[in-house]
């Protein structure tokens, strides 16, 4: 009992010896961990910031240009069928969304072969895909970049660790807790960033498909107005 009561206390002791623990309490705040990361932790938030903002951006970006008025394609079909390609294409020019300006290329092609509207539309359609899929890429990065980052980390850690025992000539339980605290945050904070980021890669990705999906029924709806009789 005494044996596990001075273990207890030198366990104690070694915490707040801890260059982490600034207010020398025995406890560390989640800030205080996160100091102890070392400056492995300022790439891997950065990371995070700017993973952060990205998906934000992407998301209102991908979202505003999901939003199609439901009866978009019934508007231009009735002026395309009655005659007036004009008032169709004020209409889609004048709506702000990638469908609206797929079939404003078609609209300003009809009088061609089908072949090249299609053509032209799709390479619109393309354009509007680049646009939707911007810095994207950067979200991809993050998830491979932060656990690597985090494994830097660890090898730090385990350096600081071999160091401090060779130093002291001793096996001290504040120096080895100081590498293996070291070693932990950076693993654990690259493994959660890299994972957070690979989520939200992956969410986007989902939403643009869905995106997709939408322009490619607009394209072929509009196709279809264009080999309908006019009124």
């Amino acid at each position: 009992m005494i044996d596990l009561l001075q273990i207890t206390d030198s366990l104690t002791k070694a915490t707040q010896s801890l260059s982490g623990d600034a207010n020398h309490d025995g406890q560390l705040s989640f800030f205080e961990l996160l100091q102890m990361g070392g400056w492995i932790m300022i790439p891997l938030g950065a990371m995070m910031l700017l993973g952060i903002y990205i998906f934000a951006e992407r998301y209102i970006a991908i979202r505003n240009a999901a939003k199609i008025d439901a009866n978009f394609m019934n508007i231009i079909r009735d002026n395309i069928i009655s005659g007036n390609v004009t008032a169709a294409r004020n209409f889609a020019k004048n709506t702000n969304n990638p469908v609206a300006r797929i079939i404003d290329k078609g609209i300003q092609r009809i009088g061609k072969p089908i072949d090249g509207i299609e053509k032209s539309m799709a390479n619109v359609g393309q354009l509007e895909m680049y646009k939707l899929e911007k810095n994207l890429d950067i979200l991809s990065v993050i998830s491979k970049a932060a656990p690597i980052f985090g494994f830097v980390g660890t090898l730090i850690g385990l350096m600081q660790l071999f160091s401090g025992i060779t130093s002291s000539n001793k096996f001290d339980v504040s120096i080895i807790s100081g590498g293996i605290y070291t070693k932990l945050i950076t693993s654990i904070s690259g493994l959660v960033i890299g994972l957070i980021a690979y989520l939200c890669y992956s969410y986007l990705n989902t939403q643009i498909d869905k995106t997709a999906n939408k322009m490619e029924a607009a394209s072929a709806d509009f196709l279809d107005i264009l080999q309908e009789p006019t009124r």
